[in-house]
């Protein structure tokens, strides 16, 4: 589960945003320049052009990986904003004070890139056809941390993506974002019709479920914004149903302070209330329980990018071989994974209570009967 913007799970392992060199405004000389690669950009970049290179980008964003590129006008997040300020202001986000911060850029992405026009959202499929083993004994990760870091993956098909679009226009003073900075992603992706927020409040794609990382590109070239779809949740409540600790406290919020992914990523000491520990099972790292729950995924499918393949020991290591864990072990077998956000401390909180859960499990008779 994922960073939500009204609601919170986190699989981030950096909070480092991405930068690109900010240049000048486009100037008369360059949109002429521009003339011969775009005829109607004389005497301005008119909607026909703006059409046609939405559409060329949205092809070179799939020619690179992406499985779908949605697009929205840069301009302050309104509705979004009295939402997140309630839940912060009811301290839904925990211990992360660093939601608190850089509240303005977080719902005008002008503030983030002066003269910005555009926020270009980029999904990239996940997801791989492996469940998670139903050994209580066995220590779980969430599956997008399976793999490799996303964030530089997505970093670098979205550099060369923007590279793409200066080679079409010249100089674009834009920013990359990767579950990073003051950015609310899943807000800009159903504002670029790329889905819609469920109530686990992960953005959900009607053609592949929630397995996807999200990634903009924010930038000062005005496209035209797509629609955004309607929600398709219904009467459904199975996400809401199903959470072991009850953090969707109402449709579409997530309370940070019981939810296991939190408590196993971002919460850093030891003093987890024992019958929310009770409740987080063997999750080592992360939940994906709201998300395995959901009919949407029934669309999902298996990604092609060999980076987010299970590496060796991530999906059927038991607990008593994760306590025996020792830091230099550590490092070397989460180099440059989800995995390393908690840190060696933070991990091995999370299999000492997982392994202590199991063992109950063991020894409670009704657990059997069930």
């Amino acid at each position: 589960m994922r960073p939500s913007d009204t609601g919170w799970c986190d699989h981030s392992s950096t909070k480092t945003p991405v930068y690109w060199n900010v240049r000048p405004r486009p100037s008369v000389g360059r949109m002429r320049w521009l003339a011969p690669i775009f005829p109607d950009l004389m005497p301005g970049f008119d909607r026909h052009a703006q059409r046609r290179l939405a559409q060329a980008l949205k092809a070179e964003a799939q020619r690179l990986g992406f499985d779908a590129c949605g697009i929205s006008t840069a301009e302050p997040l309104d509705e979004e904003a009295f939402r997140l300020e309630q839940w912060l202001l009811e301290g839904r986000h925990a211990t992360m004070s660093w939601m608190e911060r850089n509240f303005d850029k977080r719902i005008d992405p002008t503030k983030l890139v002066p003269g910005a026009t555009s926020v270009v959202s980029l999904l990239h499929n996940y997801y791989v056809p492996e469940t998670h083993c139903d050994d209580p004994a066995i220590g779980k990760i969430s599956r997008y941390a399976w793999g490799d870091d996303y964030h530089q993956l997505m970093k670098d098909k979205l550099y060369q993506l923007f590279e793409w679009l200066e080679e079409q226009l010249g100089e674009v003073n834009g920013r990359a974002f990767v579950d990073s900075a003051p950015v609310m992603d899943k807000a800009w992706a159903a504002r670029s019709g790329l889905g819609w927020q469920g109530k686990h409040s992960n953005l959900l794609n009607r053609d592949m479920g929630s397995w996807f990382f999200i990634g903009e590109l924010i930038i000062d070239v005005p496209l035209p914004a797509d629609a955004p779809v309607e929600d398709f949740c219904g009467s459904c409540t199975r996400c809401i149903d199903h959470c072991p600790t009850d953090a969707i406290y109402e449709p579409y919020a997530v309370d940070a302070n019981r939810c296991i992914s939190y408590l196993t990523i971002e919460h850093r000491t030891d003093d987890i209330p024992a019958d929310l520990a009770g409740d987080m099972g063997n999750w080592i790292f992360g939940c994906d329980v709201c998300q395995d729950v959901c009919p949407w995924n029934k669309f999902k499918y298996a990604t092609d990018e060999p980076g987010f393949l299970p590496r060796e020991h991530t999906t059927e290591t038991e607990l008593r071989e994760w306590v025996e864990l020792d830091l230099a072990t550590f490092r070397k077998r989460f180099e440059n994974s989800p995995v390393q956000r908690p840190q060696f401390e933070g991990f091995m909180r999370n299999v000492r209570i997982a392994l202590h859960n199991a063992v109950d499990e063991a020894f409670d008779p009704e657990a059997d009967e069930a």
